[in-house]
């Protein structure tokens, strides 16, 4: 029998899985807070400098501020304002970099030597770097630390996506898939009031770092992918999860046996074939990462620029960390309910959240600014963010479902790595209002509808099979949906080239 019909006989969502996706999905909201620290460990709070008309020199000015704020954060404990104050800034960049390096290198990683010694080995080292940050006695230290745990943080988020998917049938890839953008959601949230509760930035630290220590001790008892086993040519392996899937199930397998993924030229192929290198050969791959990865960058671009936008508001820095949060959850049941429609699938309904993104942000330079009304530009912005986050979640399920089994963390790497280059470049977009004021919104307007037209030359992966390798993509089943003849002609060239 093939992989799916094994789930069918194991169970594709039975106790086991439930148990084990709980604990992949609950570590979101360890990564949420690592991802978010910055914000309230790096809040300047006012200041005023004693006897301002005196002049000093850059040292002797910071033995002469006087916080008005009773705040404890790493600006008060190394008086990072002035020309120092871009080292906050620069310590939220180091992590970001840590991410995209993460990403990319990862992924790869992940598909050669396996799911969960990748997962267990960044998560262990995360926690680790964690504490560092929260026990830094130099700002130097504290900025090293930020940098590998985002590279821990890019790296582990990644598989930790791959493996809630791998675990459970097919048919219920977008629920997980959406659980665990959602939960990441709610760890934002849940971090705003974990700094409201603890307002000492290192005991901030050290208690949304404790939390994965949890994670990380349940993290232990999880198998290794059944998928990547079979992807690799590992049936017997594979077999011994499944058996062991379904004990735990409380289902009889024991003549599973699973047909060979042809069998040692496919493992001894793919093993050679597979790699970040091949989304760069493969004809399917090539023109399918091109637009993923564009999509991903836009995604990314409207999201972060649109949050940037929005949230230039007074108030409460705890209740905006949490709002930031919560304006997603929305977005998740919205996308969860289309993508499993026929007449939607995954292919229209991401295009159509980009298109309604990309339209919200048009349509705000048809409304005034500050107008009073009920229809306002922060209105429109936040109906931008909203369908930008379900075309986000959607683009991390249908990625997964677009690339073979054997190279999907090495795909997912590659668009990670674009997402984060367009969430560099977000911070910049909204400085283009000295050129006009509508531009920043023409850009994410653009970038939306753009995505949005790519996404619709992608295949529909609703209720298909799942791709185990590479070759299964030059198949006609796995073709692209405005896919040519002589670009099928090229995919099976490659297929025969590479017997």
């Amino acid at each position: 029998m093939d992989l799916e019909e094994a789930f069918q006989i194991v169970g594709e969502f039975g106790p086991f899985q439930k148990r084990a996706v709980a604990v992949l999905v609950l570590t979101q909201v360890y990564m949420a807070c690592q991802s978010m620290l910055i914000v309230l460990v790096g809040h300047t709070p006012e200041y005023r400098i004693e006897q301002q008309g005196t002049a000093f020199s850059q040292q002797e000015v910071l033995h002469h501020v006087i916080f008005t704020e009773d705040t404890d954060s790493i600006v008060t404990e190394w008086l990072l304002i002035k020309q120092q104050a871009y080292k906050v800034s620069l310590a939220g960049s180091l992590f970001f970099a840590g991410l995209l390096v993460g990403n990319v290198v990862f992924g790869p990683l992940s598909d050669k030597i396996g799911r969960r010694p990748v997962y267990l080995a960044g998560f262990f080292f995360e926690v680790v770097f964690g504490y560092v940050t929260a026990l830094a006695p130099s700002y130097e230290v504290f900025a090293v630390s930020r940098l590998l745990v985002g590279l821990m943080n890019g790296g582990i988020g990644l598989v930790c996506f791959v493996l809630t998917q791998e675990y459970v049938g097919k048919s219920y890839w977008a629920m997980t898939g959406t659980l665990t953008s959602m939960t990441f959601a709610v760890g934002i949230a849940l971090f705003g009031a974990l700094g409201y509760l603890i307002q000492p930035w290192r005991s901030l630290a050290i208690a949304a770092n404790s939390s994965g220590v949890l994670f990380f001790l349940l993290s232990v008892t999880l198998p290794e992918s059944p998928r990547w086993l079979y992807s690799q040519g590992q049936t017997e392996r594979a077999e011994e999860v499944l058996r062991y899937i379904a004990l735990r199930n409380g289902n009889a397998a024991n003549h599973l046996m699973l047909q060979g993924v042809g069998s040692a030229k496919a493992s001894n192929h793919d093993n050679r074939g597979a790699g970040v290198l091949q989304l760069v050969i493969h004809p399917v791959l090539r023109l399918r990462t091109m637009v993923l990865m564009y999509i991903w960058y836009a995604c990314s671009l409207v999201y972060y620029g649109l949050t940037l936008g929005a949230s230039e508001t007074s108030g409460n820095r705890y209740v905006n960390v949490a709002m930031y949060g919560l304006v997603e959850l929305p977005a998740y049941p919205l996308c969860l309910y289309f993508i499993n429609k026929n007449w939607a699938g995954r292919r229209k309904s991401m295009a159509s959240f980009l298109f309604l993104a990309g339209s919200a942000c048009l349509c705000t330079m048809l409304v005034p600014e500050n107008t009073g009304t009920l229809l306002s530009v922060t209105l429109l912005a936040l109906v931008g963010k909203l369908m930008v986050s379900a075309a986000f979640n959607i683009a991390y399920v249908y990625t997964s479902e677009l690339y073979p089994t054997v190279i999907r963390n090495a795909g997912l790497g590659v668009c990670s790595m674009s997402c984060r280059v367009g969430g560099i470049l977000a911070p910049f977009v909204p400085s283009m209002r000295a050129v006009h004021t509508s531009m920043p919104f023409t850009v994410f307007s653009l970038s939306g509808l753009s995505a949005g037209c790519l996404g619709l030359l992608l295949p529909e992966t609703l209720n298909k099979p799942a791709v185990e390798t590479l070759e299964e993509l030059v198949s006609p089943t796995h073709s692209r949906v405005l896919e040519s003849k002589a670009l099928l002609y090229e995919g099976y060239k490659w297929k025969s080239n590479h017997k």
